[in-house]
């Protein structure tokens, strides 16, 4: 019965594509929505931009393991993000009425710019894609015991059909439709235990032996504030120059819905995403029956729990819309690397490309984009948050800084972008190969990225030229 609603709840991710792409005629419509969508659907789009895998298995896994300084990243990174979003860049990007971030690039510094962001962040989100399949292969695994490897290919299978089919506009709505039930979902599961668990008093008593458990600040050596910076950063500032968080923002139909939605993105963020972190802790206190040796098991605490301490409609619920919700933020990942190939890659080459043949290109890169994460899924042994996390970071050394300057900072010319871009990605990778520890390889990267900006605006010429392309207030 419960493997019968799985398929319910996939089916009808198909069905709600095959809907959707009857809104689809241009290649704006499929990545952006039309920018037609009202507060209430922008807003819970923005919120399930990672509201997937990290979310509800990734992050409990850590915190039951760690505390909270374990956990910085993911909610707590993640909200800032969104909260940035409303508060920095959607106003300015919104006015510019583009498609892509690489479009941005383009406008504001020229065309090898734009080529050489789109190169950079293409490969950054194959991680990220490769972390919700293998969420959706261990929550298949669980549930019906189908092979994992099985389970990934069945998934992304179905996630490449639906966003082929209907592109932003199938998120959008699914997207919707899966948080109301997830949210649901998770509140079922977590007021029966907090009953059971006794309330704060009670937790606070479990974790009294651990005393940084509750720890919100840095451990004050050098090293471990160089390691809380790094923690906020990588998903607060890495995910900021995104495709998938750039497409879910501007496809609001107005800019003051554009930034609400952030802002309540971000709220929610804060609020429901505490909701597994709570059932993976008690889970811990409550059923020590579960296996919890390893980062793996961690990873399937709530589900392990659900399935054995759950009844049938719980189950069906909560299995249901958490496979539902996965295959949303993977399609939304999946969409963006292929409108940035398609609108920043190929038009590049092919300028003259008609918008008809634009779409079919993004359809074929999702095609593509989606073979080779499923290959990394089943290739990589990786814990789901650490996929996460290095996916950001790819783009926090390299992106990051040439959007910021190039909004507010007049001088920021094409050199210092392309410099920023280039510096910040190559030191950041040798830092990786000499695993720097006492200062993690993405600050070095970010602060490269930062001089190599600075001075290469700085040393350029037609410094005026390039600024007046773009100010904030244009």
């Amino acid at each position: 019965m419960l493997l019968l609603f799985i398929y319910l709840y996939l089916l009808l991710n198909i069905a709600v594509g095959a809907w959707a792409a009857r809104r689809v005629n241009t290649a704006q419509d499929f990545v952006l929505a039309g920018r037609g969508l009202p507060l209430a659907l922008a807003a819970s789009v923005t919120f399930a931009t990672w509201f997937g895998s990290e979310t509800i298995m990734g992050a409990p896994a850590k915190f039951v393991d760690g505390g909270v300084p374990a956990i910085i990243e993911e909610p707590f990174g993640s909200a800032l993000c969104l909260f940035l979003v409303g508060l920095l860049f959607a106003r300015p990007l919104y006015r510019l009425n583009i498609t892509t971030f690489s479009d941005y690039f383009r406008i504001r510094f020229g065309r090898s710019a734009e080529l050489l962001s789109a190169l950079i962040m293409i490969p950054s989100y194959f991680s990220w894609i490769s972390a919700q399949f293998i969420a959706i292969g261990i929550v298949l695994n669980v549930v019906t015991g189908i092979d994992q490897a099985y389970g990934i290919i069945i998934s992304a299978g179905i996630v490449m059909i639906y966003t082929l089919l209907g592109g932003m506009w199938s998120i959008s709505v699914t997207d919707f439709l899966h948080n109301a039930v997830i949210v649901v979902a998770l509140f079922i599961v977590a007021i029966p235990l907090w009953q059971e668990l006794g309330g704060w008093d009670a937790i606070q008593q479990r974790t009294a032996v651990r005393p940084d458990f509750w720890r919100f600040g840095p451990e004050w050596t050098f090293k471990g504030v160089m390691e809380y910076i790094a923690a906020w950063i990588t998903i607060g500032l890495g995910s900021l120059p995104q495709q998938d968080i750039f497409q879910r923002v501007m496809s609001a139909k107005s800019e003051r819905v554009a930034v609400r939605a952030s802002y309540i993105a971000s709220g929610l963020y804060l609020t429901v995403a505490a909701l597994p972190l709570f059932i993976g802790l008690a889970a811990q206190f409550l059923h020590p029956d579960l296996p919890m040796g390893s980062d793996q098991d961690r990873q399937l605490l709530i589900p392990n729990m659900v399935m054995k301490h759950g009844g049938l409609p719980l189950q069906i619920l909560f299995f249901g819309a958490v496979t539902s919700a996965i295959l949303s933020v993977s399609s939304g990942a999946i969409l963006a690397p292929a409108a940035v190939f398609g609108e920043n890659v190929v038009k590049f080459f092919q300028p003259n490309l008609s918008d008809k043949s634009i779409l079919l290109t993004i359809r074929l890169a999702v095609i593509v984009i989606t073979v080779g994460c499923v290959w990394m899924s089943l290739a990589r042994d990786v814990s789901i948050y650490d996929l996460v996390g290095e996916s950001s970071a790819f783009s926090l050394v390299s992106l990051f800084i040439p959007l910021l300057a190039g909004i507010y900072w007049r001088r920021a010319n094409l050199i210092g972008c392309l410099a920023s871009m280039v510096v910040g990605l190559a030191v950041w990778f040798v830092c990786l190969l000499l695993d720097t520890t006492t200062v993690p390889p993405m600050m070095w990267g970010l602060l490269a990225s930062t001089v190599a900006m600075g001075i290469g605006s700085l040393l350029s010429q037609n410094t005026a030229a390039q600024s007046a392309l773009y100010t904030p207030n244009q």
